[in-house]
């Protein structure tokens, strides 16, 4: 049975936050809010809850998995980016994108790529994610909660916890966060190239 937490998507409450880093850094599967749709993570070592996450959307070995990040100083930890793409990132960031860069040695190979050995990264405009990576002090290892006989992600924590709640440690309910996911910008080569069409605008690109 999982626990369920209803934060404040203004003011996230510290007690709760430190307690769903516990679970955490426990071994622990958490659903949360995010400023796209809602998502599911875990921690970057945790190589069973990874596992339980691939269960439990059907996922295949070559899924990007996304390292939900503080800000873009964390991003260089993980990803090799040149001048062109961190100035990019930066007008973009925190906000609805998935970045597509070449992993750093600090990424296990589990959750590169395989045939690239690429990592997806993005920063959130959300202050209970802030919240929570700025507690745990490292990101997240991070996928969209979309199910595998299901259209569209879940925007209700209710919903998600019916459908759930046997299945991972926590569901952070910080209200409805949309069904729309993150935009990905494919940044492997230097040119940036969209992947997916999501919340995020792309304006930018045709400007």
């Amino acid at each position: 049975m999982s626990q369920y937490f209803e934060i404040h998507p203004v003011n996230p409450q510290t007690r709760l936050v430190r307690q769903a880093v516990e679970i955490l850094r426990a071994g622990g599967v958490v659903v949360y809010p995010t400023d796209s749709c809602y998502a599911i993570g875990c921690t970057i070592g945790n190589k069973a809850a990874q596992e339980r996450i691939r269960q439990i959307r059907h996922l295949d070995d070559v899924h990007h998995f996304t390292l939900v990040c503080r800000d873009l100083s964390e991003i260089a930890t993980y990803a090799k980016v040149d001048d062109t793409s961190y100035r990019l990132m930066k007008g973009l960031t925190p906000g609805p994108y998935t970045f597509l860069l070449p992993a750093t040695r600090e990424v296990p190979r589990r959750l590169q790529n395989p045939k690239r050995k690429s990592i997806g990264l993005r920063v959130p405009d959300n202050r209970i994610v802030q919240a929570l990576l700025e507690e745990l002090g490292e990101p997240l290892m991070s996928s969209t909660l979309l199910l595998p006989d299901e259209d569209l992600p879940h925007t209700d924590a209710l919903d998600i916890r019916e459908r759930l709640e046997h299945q991972v440690d926590l569901i952070i309910d910080g209200g409805n966060c949309g069904v729309e996911p993150t935009t990905i910008v494919d940044l492997y080569g230097g040119v940036p190239e969209i992947v997916r069409h999501g919340k995020g605008s792309t304006d930018w690109l045709e400007a």
